[in-house]
């Protein structure tokens, strides 16, 4: 039996069909003072599969988890599988400054505590979140889906990360469909002066190369996209080195405020998520994924 929280009710929908499984009825509402409403109407199984991402607005959505979870304890399940395509509160792993709290740590903790047995998740922001947790953790990768839809929409194609944080992501799609794939860096050209330029990695060495995008299909692809200043600052810099076309591709399409508004501003063809998050660019599925995984666990 799958239960969806509100914020994954499409990609729940997905996976219930693929594993051939009933969906379990929910009610939930939020009271006039903003406190939610939490209500499993259907059969609880021994076994359970939640399925929740904590994205925007992160609070409700992590509290609607974590009253999901328990709930489903407190009724008789066993085995609490949950998945949370896109883990809010992620990006902080560490206490980078004294007295910093340790958002990710602090949700994989109560995620755990509240009766979660095993952890699903999509390319986490840094894989040692996994190692908070005590029960069985997996951090899926989207790229093969992405990979795919890349193969099919473009001809000529070079694969580029706006950082070198992101030269996997890139290094395994290119490996997938045997194209390019390089990254952009911030090399220092004076004390006050810093420019981003592009890289191309020989023998593992790595030397700047503007003419690499020249005449190409660039493919830009990220985990997580936010404000979407990254993006654009990538763009313009493979514009202004002759990329034929910029697409852009990420795993977390979180797009805030007029991220949207300033990436095809900057004279971005596509950009294209998958569906850990919903939104308008959400096109690409990671239903297949998580399923296989689930069903892996299971045999």
């Amino acid at each position: 039996m799958i239960i969806g929280g509100s914020a994954s009710q499409n990609l729940t929908a997905k996976i219930a069909e693929l594993l051939n499984d009933e969906v379990c009825p929910i009610e939930i509402k939020k009271f006039p003072d903003g406190e939610k409403y939490i209500r499993i109407k259907g059969k609880i199984e021994e076994e359970m599969i939640l399925i929740q991402s904590t994205g925007y607005p992160q609070d409700e959505n992590l509290m609607e988890l974590l009253f999901l979870i328990s709930n489903l304890k407190d009724l008789g399940a066993k085995k609490i599988k949950v998945v949370v395509p896109y883990f809010g509160y992620g990006r902080q792993e560490k206490r980078f400054k004294n007295g910093e709290a340790i958002s990710a740590k602090i949700i994989s903790n109560l995620i755990e505590i509240a009766g979660a047995t095993e952890f699903f998740s999509l390319n986490l922001h840094e894989d040692s979140l996994k190692d908070f947790f005590s029960i069985p953790a997996h951090n899926l990768s989207a790229m093969p889906v992405i990979t795919e839809h890349i193969k099919e929409n473009t001809e000529n194609p070079i694969i580029v990360s706006p950082d070198k944080g992101g030269l996997g992501f890139t290094t395994e799609i290119a490996n997938i469909l045997k194209c390019e794939s390089t990254y952009l860096s911030k090399v220092r050209i004076s004390p006050d002066k810093v420019e981003t330029r592009i890289v191309n990695m020989i023998n593992n060495k790595s030397k700047v190369d503007i003419s690499l995008v020249e005449g190409k299909e660039v493919i830009l692809v990220d985990d997580i996209i936010s404000t979407g200043g990254t993006i654009v600052n990538a763009t313009k810099i493979v514009k202004k080195h002759g990329a034929k076309s910029v697409d852009v591709y990420c795993v977390h399409p979180v797009l805030v405020n007029d991220a949207v508004l300033k990436i095809y501003g900057a004279g971005v063809r596509n950009i294209i998520g998958t569906d850990t998050l919903t939104s308008d660019v959400s096109h690409i599925s990671v239903a297949n994924i998580i399923t296989n995984k689930i069903l892996e666990k299971e045999n």
